[in-house]
């Protein structure tokens, strides 16, 4: 595909941005393999024996920091120039995972390393694609921002994978300067991190001042068409004082409640709901069965993205959001049953996780159509925030519901003088509660949706 400018040459074919911000965005995408590590982590003699609370804290503790130091990444990136950001967030992410490896040997160790550090180094990264590619394809937003972020979906499907089954499983067979499966994947996850942003961070840079797509023309200033296809830019303290800023967080945190929820406790839940139902006869068989379903969940992840980009592209993103989150709504108030059986799982953890991915192709279009393609590296950030409130959310209310059944259980043996070698048999009922306000969530965010309306002319006037 030719992309000449009618008026300043591209230095390159744009399609390389995207590229580089996939290589970027499989890296980044980390943080949604955790589930694979939590089954071994919560493992009685296996050496860590954390809590649900535990692993669900440092799981929220990297989505926390990733979404907060995305504040901070984005300025730095509009001062700065992208390609710096994006190496700096390469070598943060690697040396959190690294670091992890080696000295990862308690709760507080990994809170801080793959937690705090990892999830600042996937904040600071994160950012650069998005605000690359959506100047790079103004005349695409929905559908490259969706490609842009594909990665990050895909990326967590490669990386459960690598180290629960293929080849055997790297937190099976692989020891590395003789430390633990867990830590010694940390170590090699560092490494192979560090190295694909650094490699998607060479075509991290904005096109040169007054390129365009060939073809292509941006909206006249003021006009109606501007309002909504980025013609208009705010700053980011214009924005936080528009109703359709609280708009999209308020909508982000209810639907970006759900997935991360989904992501944190599918394998738990799969292995409670499966025995419980007689599908199942065993806790490791029944973890290999959800340990599936959350790989096709990642993989429907990274096609909800694309998929939901594209589709808004056509019928605009207030539709698109609504009809997203609807369904997610609907889903989530069924999962509990649906989750009864192999199949069910399998297909509710697809749509979960295809919605979910439309999350993050659908909101920063959105807010580059309301607030402006030139500023949406600085005020996507703000937008994003709801994907850390949601991140704390999320887990925490199904490790809460999960770690109190445990407790009742373990009461209820001791009383009946029951000795308690092992944890005792919680009932799958413990995550209807979870699901039903993740569900209801999703549907308060449709209807926002519904309300959704682009920036008043006067508001976006008012910009110096």
């Amino acid at each position: 595909m030719a992309n000449k400018s009618t008026a300043v040459q591209a230095p390159f074919n744009r399609w390389f941005v995207v590229v580089g911000a996939i290589l970027i965005q499989l890296a980044l995408g980390a943080i949604y393999a955790w589930s694979v590590f939590t089954k071994k982590l919560e493992l009685t003699g296996g050496g860590y024996e954390f809590s649900n609370k535990e692993t669900a804290a440092i799981f929220s503790a990297g989505l926390a920091a990733f979404a907060f130091v995305m504040l901070f990444a984005g300025r730095w990136q509009a001062a700065s120039g992208p390609r710096i950001v994006a190496i700096v967030g390469g070598i943060v992410l690697g040396l959190g995972y690294i670091l992890g490896g080696f000295l990862g040997k308690t709760f507080l160790s990994q809170f801080i390393c793959i937690g705090l550090i990892g999830g600042a180094g996937i904040g600071l990264a994160y950012v650069v694609p998005i605000a690359v590619c959506v100047k790079w394809f103004p005349d695409k937003k929905g559908m490259i921002t969706g490609l842009a972020v594909a990665g990050f979906g895909f990326g967590a499907t490669i990386w459960v994978k690598l180290a629960g089954s293929w080849f055997g499983g790297l937190l099976n067979k692989t020891s590395v300067f003789d430390l633990p499966g867990v830590q010694s994947v940390f170590v090699i996850y560092g490494i192979v991190f560090l190295v694909m942003v650094l490699l998607g961070s060479i075509v991290m840079v904005n096109p040169p001042a007054g390129w365009k797509p060939a073809g292509w023309n941006p909206p006249a200033a003021g006009t109606a068409e501007a309002h909504t296809s980025g013609g208009t830019d705010l700053r980011a303290a214009q924005m936080l004082g528009t109703p359709q800023y609280w708009g999209l967080l308020l909508m982000f945190i209810g639907s970006g409640l759900a997935g991360l929820m989904v992501i944190y406790c599918i394998r738990l839940f799969g292995i409670d709901s499966l025995q419980e139902h007689g599908v199942a006869p065993d806790a490791d068989t029944a973890g290999k069965m959800a340990g599936t379903a959350m790989a096709l969940y990642a993989i429907l992840n990274g096609l909800g993205r694309i998929i939901w980009g594209t589709v808004s592209d056509t019928i605009g993103r207030k539709t698109a959001l609504f009809l997203m989150c609807l369904i997610q709504g609907i889903i989530m108030l069924s999962f509990f049953y649906v989750g009864t059986t192999y199949v069910g799982l399998i297909i509710g953890a697809c749509i979960i996780g295809f919605n979910f991915g439309g999350n993050f192709a659908l909101f920063p279009a959105a807010t580059a159509d309301f607030f402006g393609n030139k500023r949406v590296g600085t005020n996507y950030p703000f937008v994003f925030l709801a994907y850390g409130i949601a991140g704390i959310a999320g887990p925490y209310v199904a490790g809460y519901f999960k770690d109190a059944a445990t407790k009742a259980a373990q009461e209820l043996a001791a009383t009946a003088t029951q000795a308690v070698e092992a944890a005792p048999a919680v009932s799958a009922e413990v995550w209807h509660t979870p699901f039903l306000i993740a569900g209801i969530a999703c549907l308060v965010a449709a209807v926002l949706g519904l309300l959704l309306k682009p920036p008043k002319a006067a508001a976006a006037s008012s910009e110096s």
